[in-house]
């Protein structure tokens, strides 16, 4: 059986077990592909069970496109990049995380696949395609701290490469505004509003480092216990970090010790703290007053009240929370 695993299957693949298998995947340097799609029996024996159907695969030949239950064809004739692919046993090839990203700009508006960005670069992975309820952070949703799926600079690379395939053109737009080291889905949304232009409903405000280590320094701070920390976002221009306090990681009287001795800590670096919470990021009014303490912190003008800037806004409010 020759069988190519791509799109929303792919990207369902890599959320489930890419933090396991991204280290050791062999990536296959394929430039064509199949002319047929399997039997339906051969597909439920080899295909990973944890998938979900209909299965999505890649043929190259428009004879081939059969839909069911099982099986949503998607037909390719242009030529693909070379090492597009992973062999995952069995005869079953999956879409590497780069292609995946691609073949999603086909199928996502451009707010979801800048949002699927920081997903794939970051330290984090929603467990299914359709399960993610915006806001909620537990651990049954959404798998944490394992190394990213791939970055920023490998997926510009792969564009370069993708002339003529469809989705290069929405990808590209949207690497624009996508950082690496995202560690969380909400600290995805919280850097998207306060980052993208005005024009798609963010304050436009430069990108910051996300998940920044800062070493304390040999005799820097007498009598800690820490040889650095790491900020969420960091903008080191203006010595400013902002710390996203999640409802699910700092909760307990230990926790709340740890946060208010990074906060002093880092005081002594001379780096100011602003802290964040759910709360905040969810209501407009809140969200708005916490932009402007941001932007003047770094020397920025933000840009409020006019109406196509209040729907853009909107929308995108609307799109992430």
């Amino acid at each position: 059986m020759d069988v190519i695993i791509s799109h929303e299957s792919a990207l369902e693949y890599w959320r489930l077990h890419g933090s396991a298998n991204i280290d050791t995947a062999a990536r296959l340097r394929r430039k064509t592909l199949p002319t047929s799609l399997p039997d339906i029996f051969d597909i439920r024996a080899k295909i990973p069970p944890d998938l979900s159907y209909p299965i999505n695969l890649m043929v190259n030949s428009p004879n081939a496109r059969r839909r069911s239950k099982t099986i949503r064809p998607h037909v390719c004739t242009a030529s693909i990049p070379d090492w597009s692919f992973t062999n995952i046993g069995g005869g079953i090839a999956v879409s590497t995380p780069a292609f995946c990203y691609f073949q999603m700009a086909g199928e996502l508006p451009p707010i979801k696949l800048i949002e699927l960005g920081y997903e794939l670069c970051g330290s984090y992975s929603l467990a299914a395609v359709n399960e993610y309820t915006p806001g909620l952070e537990a651990a049954d949703k959404t798998s944490y701290g394992h190394p990213p799926l791939t970055n920023t600079k490998a997926l510009r690379n792969f564009a370069a490469r993708m002339e003529g395939v469809n989705g290069q053109k929405n990808a590209h737009r949207a690497l624009r505004y996508v950082a690496d080291r995202s560690a969380s889905p909400m600290e995805t949304i919280l850097v998207m509003l306060l980052t993208l232009p005005n024009k798609l409903g963010g304050c436009g405000l430069p990108v910051p480092e996300l998940n920044k280590r800062i070493d304390m320094g040999k005799g820097v701070l007498k009598k800690s216990d820490k040889s650095y920390y790491v900020c969420d976002l960091f903008w080191p221009e203006a010595n400013l970090a902002v710390e996203y306090d999640s409802d699910f990681y700092h909760t307990g009287a230990n926790r709340i010790a740890n946060d208010s001795k990074k906060r002093l800590d880092l005081a002594v670096l001379g780096i100011d703290v602003i802290t964040v919470t759910r709360r905040q990021v969810r209501n407009a009014l809140e969200f708005e007053n916490l932009a402007r303490l941001i932007a003047r912190t770094l020397g920025k003008r933000l840009r409020y009240g006019m109406p196509q800037l209040l729907k853009a806004q909107h929308e995108l409010r609307s799109l992430l929370l």
